[in-house]
């Protein structure tokens, strides 16, 4: 059972004061629908992702409180492309934010990378993001055309080892969450984490997915990329391809020396020798590479 009482659903609906009358639900009121749905599990009988009761009764008591434009939910695990769970977008929009993403790219995302890590809780992108991150080839090729001014999103690690994140999006028009929302979003993530676990805890993500119509590939083993391995065919060594995972992340020379406890010198001379491998002399040219190979998996 969730373990969220009467306290819980009152800190969830306390906007109630302040937002009026009227005939729209109260916070209160869309909390205990989203609790509801998170117990039935309806959506896990014929329903696609944008059709998830659950989802839909999250994001409407989320919105009770905060006001935002998209909600994206994936699964990770691991390698393994991740499962989409829910989403918001019209069919142009989810081929951007759902099926390209899908193809390699959720490698590079702070998102992923977080999840797979077990954070756990609310966080913003521009918190998660590499230094370099908005100059990244990722960012210029693919992150913007998302055209957002800003990406929160809330952490569930599971118990099975998967984690889920429910990204909260804002378009450019929106601006990005001010101070106070960031604060009202953080406060209610314990009981986002709580109706998520009580959602998605028993799912199988990341191994296999769910079968939901509408989803090409959807229903088929979902296999982890070898991260170890990726980069072998073009010649490089397993170094080598960590500084490449890491300079098409977003990562400067600096940063790259931390992480892997080298010199930001010995950093640099790893990116001429594998600008030099692959014949390329820009971060656009390694992008490339790397949405080839990607491509390329089943």
């Amino acid at each position: 059972m969730l373990g969220i009482g009467k306290a819980e659903i009152g800190r969830g609906g306390q906007e109630d004061a302040t937002q009026g009358g009227g005939e729209r639900p109260s916070a209160a009121r869309l909390l205990a629908q989203a609790i509801a749905a998170a117990h039935e599990r309806s959506a896990d009988v014929l329903t696609g992702p944008g059709d998830d009761p659950f989802g839909h009764a999250l994001i409407a008591w989320l919105r009770a409180h905060v006001p935002f434009d998209h909600c994206v939910t994936f699964g990770y695990r691991g390698t393994a492309r991740p499962p989409l769970l829910f989403e918001t977008f019209n069919p142009a929009e989810s081929h951007v934010y759902v099926t390209l993403y899908q193809v390699g790219p959720y490698l590079l995302d702070p998102f992923y990378h977080a999840a797979i890590e077990r954070v756990e809780g609310f966080r913003r992108m521009r918190e998660l993001a590499p230094d370099r991150f908005y100059a990244s080839e990722y960012y210029r090729s693919y992150y913007s055309q998302t055209v957002l001014a800003e990406e929160a999103g809330f952490f569930v690690p599971l118990a099975n080892g998967a984690s889920v994140v429910v990204s909260l999006m804002r378009k450019a028009a929106s601006g990005a969450f001010g101070a106070a929302q960031v604060r009202q979003l953080r406060e209610l993530a314990p009981i986002v984490l709580a109706l998520c676990r009580l959602r998605w805890g028993g799912e199988v993500i990341g191994e296999e997915a769910r079968g939901r119509p509408g989803r090409e590939g959807e229903g088929k083993a979902a296999r982890g990329v070898d991260r170890g391995t990726i980069w072998r065919d073009l010649a490089l060594t397993s170094r080598e391809g960590e500084v490449v995972d890491l300079i098409l992340q977003g990562h400067s020379a600096d940063s790259i020396a931390r992480l892997l406890s080298i010199s930001a010198g010995t950093a640099k001379v790893h990116r001429r020798n594998i600008y030099r491998k692959l014949n390329i002399n820009s971060q656009a040219g390694l992008f490339a590479h790397f949405v080839a190979i990607m491509q390329r998996k089943p």
